[in-house]
């Protein structure tokens, strides 16, 4: 795809701000490139390790490029993004943070995974401490700004979009984001290699890469919140072997899904002979914490997917 605009990672931004003066404007039907920076702002590299993530400034985390200016967005529309096509850069990173992640009270210690993996390979994968882990590129972070005035963390996602880490906002993916004010102001950044549903230890494979995508508009599409179409399955990259898969039952489904998330870092670890942290990350990297009943009260199920592809 020949791009009409490209935007390069110098120009991005640190949390969103509507009064953030825009890098490009363009038009619906507009495609372009953005290149973007890894989570840790580029405070982490291919060479980096424990003593660079234990001194990562936390304020320079997850940069995204841009703003974007859409002409003729107005509150109430939606932008809408679809993604055409990833170049990824061939190198990430994975780490438990002190503090971050679902079983952040039973993991208290940093550790850190540096990923490489084949950018030209017909079936692409990472290799891991004990797990071989299929590709799929995709954007973590991507939003417009808020009607709300001020600086807002990029941390958590919102309703305009954000730190939304939905791993099927891939290639071949159209997302719509509710438009707040005048022109969107649309970034992104935070690209990850792969990252199972949840991302149970905080991070996925960050990885940077450049980013082409096509711009288009709904008038007046009033969403509450950002939805997102998939031109495909969106699972059958790990489905071939199979999975295994640990439950949690009880009347919190946080704690259901720490119970679930539990059992598999725990066969993981005793099966393969990794540790246990390792276990954890790989777990977050490459399976899928899903809600499977949240009828039957006073209990909810939650499950945790692990596939067996990875192992293999």
């Amino acid at each position: 795809m020949t791009c009409t605009h490209t935007i390069h990672k110098h120009d991005h931004h640190l949390g969103w701000d509507n009064t953030f003066e825009p890098v490009l404007s363009v038009k619906p039907g507009d495609t372009l490139a953005v290149e973007t920076i890894d989570a840790s702002g580029g405070q982490l590299s291919p060479e980096s390790g424990l003593e660079d993530l234990e001194a990562l400034d936390f304020g320079q985390v997850n940069p995204v490029t841009g703003p974007i200016f859409v002409e003729g967005a107005e509150p109430g529309d939606a932008v809408a993004v679809t993604f055409r096509k990833f170049h990824p850069s061939g190198w990430g990173w994975t780490a438990n943070i002190p503090g971050f992640g679902l079983l952040a009270d039973e993991f208290p210690d940093p550790a850190l995974h540096i990923w490489s993996y084949d950018t030209g390979a017909t079936t692409p994968a990472a290799y891991g401490p004990g797990g071989r882990v299929p590709l799929k590129p995709f954007v973590g972070t991507i939003g417009l700004a808020l009607a709300e005035a001020g600086h807002h963390s990029v941390v958590p996602p919102r309703r305009v979009g954000g730190n939304l880490d939905i791993r099927d906002n891939a290639a071949g993916t159209t997302l719509f984001l509710p438009v707040e004010v005048a022109g969107g102001l649309l970034s992104l950044g935070d690209t990850h290699a792969a990252q199972g549903d949840g991302e149970i230890c905080g991070t996925a494979i960050e990885s940077p890469m450049d980013v082409e995508f096509e711009i288009d508009l709904v008038k007046g599409a009033n969403f509450a919140f950002p939805r997102f179409e998939t031109s495909g399955p969106v699972t059958s990259h790990l489905d071939k072997k199979g999975y295994w898969v640990t439950t949690g039952i009880g009347p919190d489904l946080m704690q259901a899904a720490k119970d679930a998330v539990r059992g598999t870092v725990e066969r993981v670890a005793r099966e393969t002979g990794m540790s246990a942290v390792e276990a954890y990350m790989l777990a977050s990297v490459a399976g899928d914490l899903r809600i499977s009943e949240i009828v039957d009260m006073p209990n909810w199920t939650v499950s945790f997917y692990f596939p067996k592809v990875v192992l293999e």
